[in-house]
């Protein structure tokens, strides 16, 4: 397990943490552990012995901790087991959005709107002649009484059709995304866990839109051998596995799940470290990790295809540099006409968010 350390404070002590600040550092172990709260707090126990991270002088000890979590209804208990509640999963994702967010704090995110004028549901401060069709709720009577008066004087005051105006609306877009987790075993490998950052992310994506933007949907796969559609509730119990990478099942899925939504722009957000090394060929699983298989490699691009070809928008969030997969990632980007960035863990979410964001001002077809 990594920790990330930070400059040192003078006069700041240590055991002073709140329960909210005790929060965070129990979020992060949850991730850490794959939503166990067991190991979790297993690991809260062995940091207040090494750095004191509890004060039982002040109330702020373990089970004052535990019993605060109960108490706010963060976690639940039945027949001695801890789960994490509704309430503390939505605690996580506010959390993980709010840690992105801070490293965006001079980055101007602005808002979720589209370049094309029309009969949207955000009003503009510009005007416009009315036209049939356009809504009377838009209608700017200050602008519309001057134009009468500006051509009869006020003592002749008369209004004419041409005389109204109204507000210009902006056409609001929705987006449907799938976000694909790579759980294959290199996720892990080398001492670098790569998992829980791309978690976070999830995380942190599925709050700003249940917030920010509601009629959006965001659905997660998991992929390795194969791909797995994930409840938003699960997405801290993912956990990577001796898996290979089978990017064609999970793109194909991830199609089959934008073909319900009715939103205006579909997008395909893939996070992965490693090539394909596997497909299912005749219900088999056919699997190859040495180089880039042309056969894995032909049938996973003839997937990306069929993305362009439903107008779905195909992005790659890399996060190693394995020549393999750099090679892998810029055909498929040629061929879907998709998008592809390398990304540190560090600043993965300021990548996945900023494009997220820009995105809503374009219609992807």
């Amino acid at each position: 397990m990594k920790f990330r350390y930070s400059e040192w404070q003078e006069g700041k002590r240590k055991g002073k943490l709140t329960f909210d600040e005790l929060m965070k550092l129990f979020n992060q172990l949850l991730l850490h552990s794959n939503g166990s709260i067991d190991e979790a707090l297993a690991w809260m126990t062995e940091l207040d012995k090494e750095y004191n991270v509890f004060d039982d002088k002040n109330g702020l000890g373990f089970d004052d901790f535990l019993e605060w979590l109960k108490k706010e209804g963060y976690i639940e208990e039945n027949n001695d087991i801890l789960a994490l509640s509704h309430k503390g999963s939505k605690r996580i994702r506010q959390d993980a959005l709010k840690e992105i967010f801070t490293s965006l704090r001079k980055r101007s995110l602005g808002e979720h709107e589209s370049p094309h004028t029309g009969q949207g549901i955000e009003r503009l401060s510009e005007t416009k002649p009315y036209q049939f069709g356009d809504q009377a709720a838009n209608i700017d009577f200050s602008s519309t009484i001057n134009n009468a008066i500006r051509r009869d004087g006020l003592d002749k005051f008369n209004l004419k059709e041409e005389d109204f105006e109204v507000y210009e609306t902006e056409h609001m877009t929705t987006c449907a995304t799938v976000l694909m987790l790579d759980i294959s075993h290199s996720m892990i490998l080398y001492g670098e866990d790569r998992i829980t950052p791309a978690k976070k992310v999830a995380l942190a994506l599925a709050e700003m839109i249940s917030t920010r933007f509601p009629k959006d949907s965001l659905d997660v796969v998991v992929f390795g051998d194969k791909a797995v559609e994930v409840d938003m509730a699960d997405i801290p119990t993912i956990a990577v596995g001796p898996y290979h990478t089978n990017t064609k099942d999970a793109l194909d899925r991830a199609q089959r799940i934008l073909k319900r939504k009715k939103n205006v722009n579909k997008q395909i957000f893939m996070i992965t470290d490693g090539k394909p090394s596997a497909i299912f060929t005749n219900g088999r699983l056919y699997k190859n990790p040495y180089g880039l298989d042309r056969k894995i490699v032909s049938q996973t691009l003839g997937s990306a295809r069929a993305c362009r070809k439903n107008n779905i928008t195909v992005t790659t969030f890399m996060i190693a540099r394995d020549s393999w997969l750099v090679d892998f990632v810029k055909e498929l980007t040629e061929i879907c006409k998709g998008r592809a960035y390398y990304s540190s863990l560090n600043n993965l979410g300021e990548y996945i968010f900023v494009d997220y964001i820009n995105n809503r001002k374009k219609r992807f077809r």
